[in-house]
């Protein structure tokens, strides 16, 4: 699984680099162990130069019982400065914790705005799932 130091680096502030953020009318489910940890109707879409899209969730969309804040913090010159969650699962479950597997920006940037605490998951820590709504 990647680590949030693994994460694909973004440099500089220009050279063409490119973040637009669409409001979505997908029904994203995310999965972990096969237990639904988040699933909207409403997500955030971030298009990130060399990046695969991002779903960005909302925050009462994400059951965030399962997870426990953690110290981990990147910087992306282009969104600013994300904070990190584990997955612990419920009270009870035999589960390996995976840690640093959502990311949220608590005060992005200002051409970002709309992500500010919307969730995202890392793919290899979680299952994606995106059906296009009519």
């Amino acid at each position: 699984m990647p680590t949030p130091a693994s994460h694909p680096p973004t440099t500089g502030t220009g050279g063409g680099h490119r973040v637009a953020v669409e409001r979505g009318s997908q029904h994203v489910t995310v999965t972990i162990d096969g237990r639904v940890v988040a699933e909207t109707t409403h997500p955030l879409l971030v298009h990130e130069t060399g990046l695969p899209v991002r779903y960005y969730l909302p925050p009462e969309d994400v059951d965030l019982t399962l997870f426990e804040p953690t110290d981990t913090h990147t910087t992306c010159p282009f969104k600013g400065e994300a904070a990190y969650w584990t997955y612990r699962g419920a009270a009870g479950d035999a589960t390996e914790p995976r840690p640093d597997a959502v990311w949220a920006y608590p005060q992005p940037k200002e051409q970002v705005a709309q992500i500010k605490d919307h969730l995202s998951f890392y793919d290899k820590a979680a299952t994606i799932e995106v059906t296009e709504t009519e």
